[in-house]
């Protein structure tokens, strides 16, 4: 089926023409630099990590770390990006194949080949190292071998990436890197340093010397637990016949306590060539597993069998030499000479046959006996030398660190024969990040094969509130804010966009650095802004129920009277106009429906002059109809009525009695 992907150009720039591996958690390519006219190598992650922000945040900023890494066995990194989707990583293409094909077509190597591709995997993680960074990755899949025989490693930084985005388990089987080469402390508590890629080389030089990783396992989480609660078995176990030496180093280097494994990669690299130059292993090129010249080159040497597990009874030993041949481990009574590879290793004299000592000359029996003395005095003097050097006589002088660059504190340290502690991470505000702060001992100090405690900043400590906050329920943001040491102090505000009790905004705006104690203002939506009542009063009720209503106030409506206002008109609103509202609040309109009304009073029996002043008192008017007298004996409309303001109401006047 025909890979999609093939065929498009990303930014405008990278053609994807060839699909050359595939993974769980990524594939490679291989496309035309369309701008520079070269081979690259373009590395499309897989579509769950695409679509975690998280996984692609992390991504692009380790991909900026790893791209300022320049080293002959480190695959370059030249660009990032992400384009129709797509989040990719452009390198450099490396012809050739990959650790783990080779041990797949060899089965295992020699000695001096699997020092041959481990010398350059250290060489380059020791410039990351010295630069701050940890590959958390290392294994055969990792590492490329060219075809002209050079060694790259690959995937700086990718393992960092994926942490925390939700792709590591520690229970389910699911965890970052390969669970055969992870470190216990990565698997125990997720942390990762230089020491945790030194483990990870000793597991694949155990692999190397051996055809399998050290723990095999139905479920990774099988695997997980060897390599926290077992120690990984020598290689020798394995492969009768390796020098002991290489057993040490591996033992060395992929030791459980951190603490106690080289510091980092230059460090092992150090104890490799020492066992190098005692067992006198010559170099010999890096196997390609290529090359018609020579077909047995990928003929399997020593097929491994099942992966060693912890309480497996050891097998029997026989060292295998740099140029190839074999001798028994201690204990063994045959022996193979160091020198040539092959044969018998001369006896000491006084196991030699009778008949062959009679024929030795006194002389030369004397000399010899003379130049063993001597060897015995020598022994004996280089002992008490390296006793006086390991007890009284080893004093160094501490350098002087503090203000200097961790890596380069770290050189003058090991350049003194001390060993650095390192390192304990402090915030600094005076001292730059990977700066060293101080030392213990201290500079000048004449101490005696003291480790050295190096307290490294950190840089400026800073927090910063994050603007994904923005729109968040309140309570949300509280709890979040209780991760960071700020003073964190909630101002109710008005914001027509976003609901009631949800955060507005921040002041320090989101993202400022913030220092430890400082306050940040967090503005928490009381809801819309209150809303100011229009003026309505003398409009229709339609009307003014449409103005209201474009201002999201709910309307009701109520009848009253007005002598101002005609009849089916507006003539009152509540709250009145002017005034401000809550948003979406009530507001009723009284409609007019026409004149006020009152009750005619009683003003039969009273004389003209009060009757008069009692209806014009109620706001209606006074007609007389008189005959002789002074008294009301009638009125029109009769007392109680309800009757408009302004109505006519007729009084009779005539004679009346007192």
């Amino acid at each position: 089926m025909t890979d999609p992907v093939v065929g498009l150009v990303l930014e405008g720039r990278y053609l994807l023409e060839e699909r050359l591996a595939r993974g769980g958690m990524s594939t490679v390519y291989a496309a035309t630099d369309l701008r520079l006219h070269r081979t690259v190598a373009v590395k499309v992650m897989a579509e769950h990590l695409m679509h975690d922000p998280t996984f692609v945040d992390r991504f692009t900023r380790e991909a900026r770390a790893a791209a300022m890494l320049s080293h002959p066995n480190v695959v370059s990194v030249s660009d990032q990006g992400s384009d129709q989707g797509l989040v990719f990583l452009v390198m450099e293409l490396v012809r050739g194949r990959t650790l783990r094909d080779l041990l797949q077509a060899r089965g295992r190597l020699t000695v001096g080949e699997a020092f041959a591709v481990l010398e350059p995997v250290l060489s380059g993680l020791t410039a990351a190292h010295r630069a701050g960074i940890v590959h958390r990755d290392i294994k055969p899949e990792n590492v490329l071998i060219g075809a002209d025989g050079v060694v790259k490693v690959a995937d700086f930084g990718l393992a960092r990436a994926l942490t925390g985005t939700g792709q590591t388990s520690h229970t389910g089987g699911v965890l970052i890197g390969t669970v055969a080469y992870l470190s216990p402390e990565q698997l125990e508590r997720g942390k990762a340093d230089a020491r945790s890629d030194v483990y990870a080389a000793g597991v694949v030089l155990f692999e190397m010397l051996t055809g399998h990783p050290p723990y095999g396992g139905d479920t990774p989480l099988a695997v997980a637990y060897q390599h926290v609660h077992h120690d990984v078995p020598r290689p020798s176990t394995e492969v009768p016949g390796l020098p002991w030496e290489v057993d040490e180093l591996v033992t060395r280097t992929t030791r459980r306590d951190p603490a106690v494994r080289p510091l980092d990669a230059g460090a092992f690299l150090a104890d490799l060539d020492e066992v190098r130059e005692d067992l006198h292993i010559e170099r010999v090129p890096v196997p390609t597993g290529r090359g018609a010249a020579n077909p047995a080159t990928l003929r399997p040497t020593n097929r491994p069998g099942q992966p060693r597990h912890a309480g497996d009874p050891p097998r029997p030993r026989t060292e295998v030499l740099a140029s190839g041949g074999t001798r028994p481990g201690r204990g063994s009574r045959a022996s193979t000479h160091p020198g040539t590879g092959s044969g018998p290793a001369p006896d000491p004299a006084g196991r030699r046959p009778a008949a062959a000592r009679a024929g030795v000359p006194l002389h030369v029996r004397r000399r010899r006996a003379r130049l063993a003395v001597a060897l015995v005095l020598l022994t004996a003097v280089t002992i008490g030398a390296v006793g006086w050097w390991l007890g009284s006589g080893r004093w160094t002088t501490v350098p002087q660190l503090a203000g200097r660059e961790q890596a380069a504190a770290i050189d003058l340290l090991q350049e003194a024969g001390l060993r650095p502690d390192c390192c304990e991470e402090q915030f600094s505000e005076d001292v730059a990040e990977g700066v060293v702060i101080s030392a213990d001992p201290t500079g000048g100090e004449l101490v005696r094969g003291s480790d050295v405690r190096l307290v490294v900043s950190r840089g400026p400590e800073r927090f910063e509130a994050d603007p994904a906050w923005v729109g968040q329920p309140v309570e949300t943001v509280r709890t979040a804010l209780k991760d960071l040491p700020v003073e964190a102090r909630e101002v109710q505000d008005y914001d027509d966009d976003v609901p009631v009790g949800h955060v507005t905004g921040f002041d320090p705006d989101p993202g400022t650095e913030l220092k430890r104690g400082e306050q940040l203002v967090v503005y928490v939506s009381r809801g819309h802004s209150p809303v100011t009542v229009p003026a309505v009063v003398g409009l229709s009720p339609e009307e003014a129920t449409a103005n209201l209503g474009d201002l999201e106030f709910v309307v009701q409506r109520s009848e009253g009277r007005s002598a101002a206002v005609a009849p089916g008109e507006v003539m009152a609103v509540a709250p009145a106009a002017g005034q401000q509202a809550p948003y979406g609040s009530t507001v009723t309109i009284q409609v007019s429906a026409g004149l006020p009304q009152v009750q005619v009073p009683d003003v039969v029996g009273r004389t003209q002059q009060e009757a008069a002043a009692l209806l014009r008192q109620a706001g209606l008017e006074v007609q007389v109809s008189q005959f002789y007298g002074d008294r009301v004996l009638r009125q029109s409309p009769a007392a109680g009525q309800t009757v408009e303001v302004g109505t006519r109401v007729t009084i009779l006047v005539t004679f009346g009695q007192d």
